[in-house]
């Protein structure tokens, strides 16, 4: 039986998650089948969820999309949504939904002062139930998935499920799951052999962060890397994006087959830190998925999360014992 969702979010443990979004019977509502191109929705999934960076709580850190799914890695920043003003909730929330007749009210300076005390109440207790749900995982994807689903469906000038039931998550307990992870989502359509090179792969998070980088800009819809190494910063992921880039490349070229065994046996800096050999990286970065369930990390975090969580057993121990030390 599949776990309640909010058993799977932990903001206690970690607040890194991997999701996985699927097509209905994994057909390629995204892609090409039978002679009939939908390639334009993946850009409208990836336009989606550069959006809802803005207006949820929450950082991109990674995405790819893919003909028939969706990876994104999330950071959730429940301090940020805490320390936004009542106008900043209803505000970022109007951006997706119509809200209410008095939250409509209250951003109209000349409206709001007719407004009476209860009524203001009444704005603030809806404003807390938003804020609540900007820090939500559940409604990031809420918001993707049932937008996409819309579009498509009228589209097609259908109706039906779009996307199967539940999307899948997995906690990211360290430092070392959040890299293995992100690097698996970015290396998605080179193992696919959709893209050659991880710059190339469209619709993904690398390539965003690349032509950003040759335009000497910041992305400004992801999640920054730390701008020195050692050199935490709030808001910013533990490793520099030189350090990334390293790590991308190194695992792109040894994941082509005629290729395999031609990259340099020294480890980049970030894996050296991390303490992950190239062939653990490499599994890794290649069964991500498949080598975890629920969460990942090393043992010693895994093992903390299953006594939050209640766990009776943990799923992945001798992965992590083997693959992340």
């Amino acid at each position: 039986m599949p776990k309640a969702r909010n058993s799977q979010i932990s903001l206690n443990d970690t607040p890194y998650y991997h999701c996985v979004s699927r097509c209905v019977r994994r057909a390629y509502l995204c892609g090409e089948e039978n002679g009939k191109s939908f390639e334009h929705r993946r850009k409208w999934v990836e336009d989606r969820i550069h959006f809802l960076s803005t207006v949820f709580t929450i950082d991109v850190c990674a995405y790819a999309v893919m003909s028939n799914h969706t990876h994104l890695v999330l950071h959730v920043s429940k301090n940020q949504a805490e320390s936004l003003s009542t106008e900043d909730i209803i505000q970022r929330w109007h951006c997706l939904f119509k809200g209410t007749s008095l939250t409509r009210l209250y951003l109209s300076p000349m409206s709001r002062k007719d407004l009476s005390e209860m009524q203001i109440e009444t704005v603030r207790l809806t404003a807390e139930v938003w804020r609540k749900r900007l820090f939500d995982i559940s409604w990031f994807m809420r918001a993707l998935n049932e937008y996409i689903a819309r579009a498509a469906n009228k589209e097609d000038d259908c109706t039906g499920h779009f996307w199967e039931g539940r999307f899948k998550s997995q906690a990211l307990l360290d430092e070392s799951a959040l890299a293995a992870c992100m690097a698996y989502v970015d290396l998605n359509p080179v193992r696919a052999k959709l893209a050659k090179t991880p710059e190339e792969s469209g619709y993904t998070s690398i390539k965003y962060r690349v032509q950003a980088a040759k335009a000497g800009k910041k992305p400004k819809r992801l999640m920054p890397f730390m701008a020195k190494p050692n050199q935490e910063m709030a808001s910013s992921l533990p490793f520099t994006f030189v350090d990334y880039l390293q790590l991308i490349d190194a695992s792109s070229r040894t994941l082509q087959p005629n290729k395999r065994g031609s990259v340099e046996q020294d480890l980049p800096l970030v894996l050296t830190r991390l303490n992950i050999e190239l062939e653990q990286w490499l599994n890794l970065t290649t069964q991500f998925e498949r080598r975890f369930k629920h969460a990942a990390g090393r043992l010693i975090n895994l093992e903390r999360y299953a006594l939050n969580q209640n766990l009776k057993r943990i799923h992945g121990r001798q992965n992590a014992l083997r693959l992340l030390g």
